[in-house]
């Protein structure tokens, strides 16, 4: 069982006990409801698949598997990035369209669940290649997509170039037809909304410095006053100087780190950044806009060498890329890959505050360890929605064709996440259950109570 599966039932069962939930459901037909409720979240509306037929330039045909998952569209149209990776399998691809489901209705977002992969390295491929292999990917599951029915966006190994070509095989696809809103997290010129790259990162990172600054300063009282543990480990550092390493410097990683470093409200100092290939390291905290600037001269990789540190003037170490997580540091923030943290490394964390930017960096059973010993994790379902809720907002944009400035998103996005947090927060603090079980049992009861009411569960 997938660890989404297993935190939608524990939710599902405290719901159950919860009279004020569904109150017209009773006994037995309560029963019948819930289990129906297990059964529907569960499992996905529909699976697509299928072999993309690709002509290399070197004349070769090749078959790359591609993957669309629609789980829920309850509350709206399906919604999910399309991620190119190796790694990349149907399961894999099942489990985030679930996330995007519960991520859409914890942020109140008039969307449902869904998510693409597509089996490639992107860098193995031409531009000419990649080009092809996303109008295919679009010629392939056409009848599925569209801006009333499916909307991808960027997830990892593509970025505004591949949306901009999947809008444009759209179009060409669908004359006459409205096509803004076919796909999101595309370019500015080409429709796209201001402030898309960094949202997921900026978001990240107003999740964590909302928490640790202002409510704590605004709640301070009762928190102190009551024995949750997981008060007891903010409380335990409000007001420090907070170490941080950051796990993944691609586009999330470097914004919510930017973000961090120049954070006038905590006291931050990043000591550790790390890529595909190391860790940059330095005690007294890394110079962050100089990483940024010599990763987007560099194809976005970090320094490699101590040489590239020197004609960088960037004063730092080079040390092995998977030591990152096993610093003793205060927080770790988890931008790149699942499964970074598990059982056979969970015992050696040290940090005390951990925030997922990626999705699914931590593994169930690691996620339950750390959870008991009282460590803070700010889980990907609440911290790294900033993409999904701007792509909402370019959506928008698009079908309104008319643009909002860069301000203006930010200010709404900020405004949006508060109002998830400012319902989560206070439950969260006020009984013993994790983070991500509270924002699991709000979203679940949200997307339960939409379906009972369109009749859905009978």
């Amino acid at each position: 069982m997938d660890k989404q599966q297993s935190i939608i039932e524990e939710s599902l069962t405290a719901l159950l006990e919860d009279e004020s939930f569904l109150p017209d459901l009773k006994e037995q037909t309560r029963d019948q409801a819930f289990k129906s409720l297990v059964s529907i979240l569960s499992t996905p509306n529909h699976i697509h698949k299928s072999f993309l037929r690709v002509a290399l330039e070197n004349g070769m045909i090749i078959r790359v598997p591609a993957f669309r998952v629609q789980h829920n569209d309850t509350v709206g149209p399906y919604k999910g990035g399309i991620r190119f990776h190796e790694s990349v399998n149907e399961g894999e691809v099942a489990n985030l369209a679930k996330l995007m489901t519960l991520k859409n209705a914890l942020h109140e977002l008039p969307f449902g669940g869904a998510k693409g992969g597509v089996v490639i390295n992107p860098r193995d491929y031409s531009n000419k290649e990649l080009n092809l292999i996303c109008k295919t990917y679009v010629q392939y599951f056409d009848d599925i997509l569209g801006p009333s029915k499916d909307i991808p966006a960027p997830d990892v190994g593509t970025g505004e170039r591949e949306m901009d070509w999947m809008m444009g095989e759209y179009k060409e696809n669908h004359p006459g037809e409205e096509y803004r809103g076919s796909f999101t997290g595309k370019s500015i010129v080409n429709g796209g909304s201001l402030g898309r790259r960094e949202a997921t990162g900026k978001g990240v990172y107003f999740t964590f410095r909302y928490m640790m600054h202002d409510f704590l300063r605004e709640n301070k009282k009762w928190l102190s006053e009551t024995d949750n543990r997981f008060a007891k480990t903010a409380l335990a550092h409000e007001d420090q100087s907070l170490r941080m390493a950051v796990q993944g410097f691609g586009n999330l990683g470097s914004v919510a780190a930017l973000e961090a470093y120049k954070c006038d409200y905590l006291q931050n100092k990043i000591v550790a950044v790390s890529d595909q290939n190391v860790m940059v390291y330095h005690e007294e905290g890394l110079d962050i806009p100089a990483l940024v600037k010599y990763t987007e001269e560099n194809e976005g990789e970090l320094p490699k060498t101590e040489e590239d540190l020197q004609n960088s003037d960037i004063k730092a170490e080079i040390k092995e890329r998977d030591d990152l997580l096993e610093l003793d540091v205060d927080v770790l923030l988890l931008a790149a890959l699942e499964d970074q943290i598990h059982m056979d490394n969970v015992e050696n964390i040290k940090a005390k505050l951990i925030i997922e930017g990626a999705n699914g960096p931590i593994t169930e059973d690691a996620d339950k360890y750390l959870a008991d010993r009282g460590i803070l994790i700010v889980p990907d379902i609440l911290a790294n929605a900033g993409g999904v809720i701007v792509s909402y907002f370019e959506w928008v944009q698009g079908r309104d064709t008319q643009f909002m400035d860069e301000d203006e998103i930010y200010k709404k996005l900020y405004k949006k996440m508060k109002h998830t947090m400012d319902t989560i927060y206070p439950q969260f603090f006020g009984d013993p259950f994790p983070l991500r079980q509270n924002c699991y049992i709000h979203t679940v009861m949200k997307i339960s109570t939409i379906m009972y009411r369109q009749g859905k569960l009978y």
